[in-house]
């Protein structure tokens, strides 16, 4: 694994598909993270290999952040190319990700550990040989019938969800911030209530 001399840079993923019709769905929740914090930060996205790419600075750190352009199931292709390339080490991995286990109105923030059948972050274990890549996972709650999972996922959010999910992006967002700014257990300890 790549060592870096401090932890003043990071490597943001946030887990999506591409394409306008996966725009604002459950799935796509680390997309809307990923663009939330870069416009914090005034950055702005370009496309680059594998992914749409920001570099932001913040409180002598910097950020990259990117939205893997593969599909969700390929996205460790990109997380590895970009880890590589601006010589991040694994534990300065962020990825923002969606979670059916976890109620809406939460956050858990993680040091690593399962896929949790995500197949997203299935792809970043196998790509990096670990799963030791901090993540935010975002809860997008569970209420659909037997058999619907697929549709649940990629279903925008229903209108008495939008306050409650524009309050827990903002959370997100401060969550990066926190684990660059005090450390990975201040961070748990304020956020995973």
């Amino acid at each position: 694994m790549l060592k870096t001399d401090s932890n003043m840079k990071y490597l943001i993923v946030g887990l999506g598909n591409i394409g306008a019709e996966y725009d604002f769905t459950r799935h796509n929740i680390g997309f809307d993270i990923a663009d939330a914090f870069v416009i914090k930060h005034g950055g702005k996205f370009n496309i680059d290999r594998l992914a749409m790419v920001s570099e932001v600075k913040w409180k002598g750190k910097t950020f990259v952040v990117i939205k893997p352009t593969t599909y969700m199931n390929l996205s460790g292709r990109a997380v590895k190319y970009w880890m590589q390339k601006e010589k991040i080490a694994v534990e300065n991995i962020i990825v923002l990700v969606d979670d059916l286990a976890i109620p809406i109105d939460k956050l858990r923030i993680r040091a690593g550990g399962s896929h949790a059948g995500h197949n997203g972050l299935k792809d970043i274990d196998a790509e990096l040989g670990t799963n030791q890549y901090k993540r935010i996972r975002f809860g997008i709650g569970n209420d659909y019938p037997r058999g619907r999972q697929a549709d649940f996922v990629l279903s925008k959010w229903k209108a008495d969800e939008l306050e409650t999910v524009k309050i827990k992006i903002l959370q997100a967002v401060e969550a990066i911030e926190t684990i660059a700014a005090a450390g990975l257990e201040k961070t748990m300890n304020t956020y995973n209530k």
